[in-house]
């Protein structure tokens, strides 16, 4: 699919792989929408890229579906959704207290990073299903897992069961929009420089970045944005997860 033109939603837009991703869709030419809880950061990344930001809780439904209509209403009918939105706190089953994970802390991350995911696609493509065809395809659907979901460490319980939960339903929900034309594919980054890495100091971002076989440092977000960009430029790239980690395979801990 050409992206020029094309109208786009970014979700957890306002900045790290999703913001890098709204720069490099709107450089390409596409029509920008900004999802995020950050509103400051997420409208002064919008002006940057310009774009267009929505407040939009992605665990909530009225929320998208409020989120999608005015989108809709100042780009069009969207035909590209990245979603970026997630968190992730580490949490050990059994703590140094000897007290087991609140089952509230594990629910939350996987209400936002798998449930969050579910709810913004299904409306996206009950949106984007009756449109006009674009050449072969009508749209692309690109949701974010993580390495974690294939090796999960020590203190990610929650973390990986919510991005193994995305991973696992990618070819499910592939299948079934097929028949209206819309791909769906699943990127599952490896150790990447994002905001949740800018709080480590320097020395640990370093150490994180050597035990990635090559290159040996951290992920650049404008590198995700780049596969994002090369996923919806080719229509055979369908039902997959990829991961893009230089080769990293994470230990226990």
């Amino acid at each position: 699919m050409e992206i020029k033109g094309i109208a786009a939603v970014v979700t957890g837009g306002a900045s790290g792989l999703g913001g890098a991703t709204a720069a490099r869709l709107a450089k390409a030419g596409a029509k920008v929408t900004l999802f995020d809880l950050n509103a400051e950061l997420g409208r002064k990344t919008a002006a940057e890229v310009g774009g267009h930001f929505v407040s939009v809780n992605v665990c909530d439904e009225a929320a998208v579906e409020a989120g999608l209509a005015e989108a809709e209403a100042k780009h069009g009918v969207a035909r590209i959704l990245v979603n970026c939105a997630g968190i992730a706190p580490p949490g050990k089953v059994v703590g140094r207290d000897g007290k087991a994970l609140p089952l509230g802390d594990f629910s939350k991350i996987v209400n936002i990073n798998l449930i969050g995911t579910f709810n913004v696609l299904s409306k996206f493509a009950a949106r984007l299903h009756a449109a006009e065809l674009v050449g072969e395809e009508r749209g692309v659907i690109i949701n974010t897992a993580s390495v974690a979901a294939f090796e999960g460490q020590i203190g990610q319980p929650a973390y990986a069961a919510s991005k193994a939960g995305v991973v696992g339903m990618t070819l499910p929900v592939a299948r079934e929009l097929a028949r209206y034309g819309i791909r769906v594919m699943t990127i599952a980054p490896g150790i990447f420089y994002t905001p949740m890495m800018e709080s480590l100091p320097k020395e640990a971002q370093e150490s994180l970045g050597k035990q990635v076989p090559f290159p040996s440092r951290l992920g650049q977000p404008a590198e995700y944005a780049q596969l994002v960009e090369s996923i919806v430029g080719n229509p055979m790239l369908n039902g997959e997860t990829i991961r893009l980690d230089g080769a990293i395979r994470m230990g226990a801990k």
